[in-house]
């Protein structure tokens, strides 16, 4: 049965049903803050597109990106495993986006984060596997700690600004490319993924 990949984590919708390496549909819509709204119709047309009932299992994005976009995606992808008894897996907005942008032997992702910071991460291929830990930086800190020349993401523009040099592929996830991830990074436990601490932190 195909796998069901949901991407809500950015400001991109994306909904793919894979097999194996096959598309059997796929949507992707900039949305900016209404994945809630937009979501469950749009796995409601792929699935309709592909002509299957349920899945037999669950991709999603677990983040870092939007709080909320992350939430919308969790909550439907634990939702759906529970109602088709399937398992749901999760993988990271920066590996997918590092999958399908490859330019060299090694690339940094850089998204928008919350108060003006990136999400940002170095990858090397030949597998795919990140080459340092997740970080949320202001631009002038990530400029300094980024060294690659190539820079992928919604971020990019603004690194590749503070740095004065480099190639910016400004570019959000999509649900379709998680065939590209190697089976380590397409198995996280879906929960959230947000990058840095909460904004509110509750009163003791």
């Amino acid at each position: 049965m195909p796998t069901l990949v949901i991407d809500t984590a950015t400001a991109a919708c994306s909904v793919a049903l894979l097999e194996g390496e096959a598309e059997l549909a796929t949507a992707h819509e900039l949305v900016g803050r209404g994945h809630a709204e937009r979501l469950v119709p749009m796995i409601q047309e792929v699935m309709a597109a592909a002509g299957v009932a349920r899945a037999g299992a669950i991709l999603v994005d677990c983040g870092p990106g939007s709080f909320t976009g992350i939430r919308v995606g969790l909550a439907a992808a634990r939702a759906l495993g529970l109602a088709w008894a399937v398992p749901v897996r999760g993988y990271s907005a920066l590996a997918i986006i590092a999958a399908a942008g490859r330019q060299g032997e090694t690339v940094a992702v850089a998204i928008a984060g919350g108060h003006g910071e990136l999400f940002v991460q170095r990858f090397g291929f030949d597998p795919l596997a990140p080459l340092d830990t997740l970080r949320s930086l202001p631009p002038v800190a990530a400029a300094a700690a980024i060294a690659d020349d190539h820079v992928l993401g919604s971020g990019a523009e603004a690194l590749v600004a503070a740095r004065g040099r480099g190639h910016a592929s400004p570019r959000l996830p999509d649900a379709a490319d998680a065939r590209l991830l190697p089976p380590d990074l397409a198995s996280l436990p879906p929960t959230p993924l947000y990058g840095r601490p909460p904004d509110a932190v509750p009163k003791r």
